[in-house]
């Protein structure tokens, strides 16, 4: 008997934020990957990481803004004005943890990458390490997860990170944030 059957691949998809209805791409990849896995009666919360003291790591929580500026129907935690970072992501993880049963944790973060991947957002159906790319061991998030290559993975990270094009990462937080808008007028609506 194949025990194994029942558990998803891991699965990564790269998504360029510059071609023309590259947020629907991503919405519906989203919603296909939120709909595999067992969300039944799972709040959904979509936590956004990052800072805004290092411009590529500013992803996260500039999606985190534009999720609440659209009107988005579920929780959020991480905008430009609280962040969720290296300093406070325990607690955080903590809270959501303790506030919800059995929460679908979508994370969204920056990250680092190959030069030729520079500019692409990734969407896996597994969690993320906050802070990997610049050697920080902080715990997993996220039971699917979306990611910006703001810049090429390399040393020093958090160098690499504060010589980020604010425009390329303003561009893939608003594809990203306009992906979870789409999705989210189909969760929110009865199938």
């Amino acid at each position: 008997m194949n025990l194994i059957k029942n558990v998803l691949k891991r699965r990564t998809e790269y998504f360029n934020p510059s071609k023309e209805n590259a947020y629907i791409e991503l919405g519906n990849s989203i919603l296909n990957m939120v709909y595999e896995m067992d969300t039944e009666g799972r709040e959904i919360i979509v936590v956004c990481i990052g800072t805004d003291r290092a411009t590529g790591d500013a992803l996260g929580p500039l999606v985190g803004d534009f999720l609440f500026d659209g009107g988005f129907d579920y929780s959020v935690a991480g905008t430009l004005q609280y962040p969720v970072h290296a300093l406070n992501i325990r607690e955080t993880i903590n809270n959501i943890y303790t506030e919800y049963n059995n929460p679908f944790v979508i994370a969204v973060d920056a990250s680092l990458g190959m030069t030729k991947d520079i500019g692409l957002i990734t969407l896996s159906n597994t969690h993320l390490f906050p802070g990997k790319g610049v050697n920080k061991k902080l715990p997993a998030i996220g039971d699917i997860s979306i990611t910006g290559i703001v810049n090429q993975s390399g040393k020093p990270g958090s160098a690499l990170l504060q010589n980020t094009r604010l425009y390329m990462v303003k561009n893939m937080a608003e594809c990203i944030g306009n992906a979870l808008l789409y999705a989210n007028d189909y969760l929110s609506s009865p199938l």
